[in-house]
């Protein structure tokens, strides 16, 4: 079945209180909207479609022809955004549509999948992605029917307003801004979702089609991440600092599993280009960032950075700085040296 991704990037970012567009802020060592648009790239053959701003260049400088895009004039909510890819979408190939927000770098190409395969086997109007959260969080609380489709997501301030607000606020399961559509239900009612005053403005909620849906007698569907990471996003300084902690760890328990030893891995940084052979041990203080390869059976650190570095196997690197070059097997350098680019190591026989 033919999946369009739909990605929203077309939100500023203001609370970042920045000059550029929140989702091209780097965490993992990249923009993070770069995470989850290579990740978009792994589900569908179709290149995804990003909503974005009015001459808001960053996004289209940043991923260029693998797009194609669709302008959002006004900011009147995720579901005016995603009412703007209907002209490109409606009536095509793509029997689903997925979307989601950009500033989501944790998201993975093995959930989006698992949401597309979910709805395409329920024939569900939406499956969605929702995740067991603090009950003092301001994402929607998740409302089941009692057969355990999704009945309604309730907003924190709706909530508030309802009788029943303190057992819905109490409410673990929550939404994650991830949906996969139907494409017919989508584009038959995208346009047709109520006007709501949001504290922003005036805004089209894209969680209204989940009322639509319900009220037309359309199955909801959700899986629950097991990894409540791949649901986080940034849209404060404070937020992004979350993300990239989170992102460090997933990184660094990736490497413990294929054999490399990290000494204390809350202290060590790792790339997501950056590939490390078996055996290597990691010590805390160190950075290992852009395209960097290490070798085999190498202690790297502590206090070491590398980047774009090739390392050869069984070096020993301890308290150096080296860029863009390469450092062949056996080396082991002083400590505090710098090498860059065509700098030459000092041989171990001369140390």
């Amino acid at each position: 079945m033919s999946l369009a991704i739909v990605l929203l990037a077309a939100g500023q970012g203001t609370r970042m209180n920045s000059k550029k567009q929140k989702i091209l802020h780097e965490v993992g060592g990249k923009p993070m909207f770069l995470h989850l648009f290579e990740a978009a790239e792994q589900v569908s053959d179709e290149p995804p479609v990003l909503v974005v701003g009015p001459g808001e260049p960053g996004v289209r400088d940043l991923v260029g022809d693998r797009a194609r895009y669709v302008t959002q004039a006004e900011q009147l909510g995720t579901g005016h955004a995603t009412l703007m890819a209907k002209p490109l979408l409606a009536g095509g190939p793509a029997a689903q549509v997925l979307v989601t927000y950009g500033d989501m770098p944790l998201l993975t190409a093995a959930t989006m999948r698992r949401l597309a395969k979910l709805q395409a086997e329920s024939g569900a109007a939406i499956a969605m992605l929702t995740f067991q959260g603090d009950p003092r969080s301001s994402f929607g609380r998740i409302v089941r029917a009692t057969d355990g489709s999704v009945r309604e997501i309730v907003e924190v301030a709706e909530a508030r307003r309802r009788p029943d607000g303190e057992e819905l606020l109490a409410i673990r399961e929550q939404n994650a801004g991830v949906y996969c559509f139907e494409a017919a239900f989508l584009w038959a009612h995208i346009d047709k979702l109520p006007l709501r005053q949001a504290r922003r403005g005036p805004e089209y909620y894209l969680t209204d089609m989940v009322e639509t849906a319900v009220s037309r007698n359309r199955t909801v569907q959700a899986i629950v991440t097991t990894d409540a990471d791949e649901c986080l996003g940034a849209g404060t300084r404070q937020e992004l600092v979350a993300v990239e902690k989170a992102f460090r760890r997933r990184a660094n328990t990736r490497w413990l599993a294929q054999g490399v030893t990290l000494v204390d891995p809350e202290t060590i940084f790792i790339d997501p280009d950056v590939e490390i052979g078996r055996d290597t041990v990691i010590w805390p203080h160190s950075y290992l960032q852009g395209r960097t390869v290490v070798g085999e059976e190498c202690v790297i650190g502590p206090g070491t950075l590398l980047r774009d570095a090739a390392i050869g196997d069984r070096c020993r690197l301890e308290q150096v700085h080296i860029e863009g070059t390469t450092v062949t097997a056996g080396t082991r350098l002083r400590p505090f040296s710098v090498l860059r680019r065509e700098e030459q190591p000092v041989p171990d026989s001369e140390m």
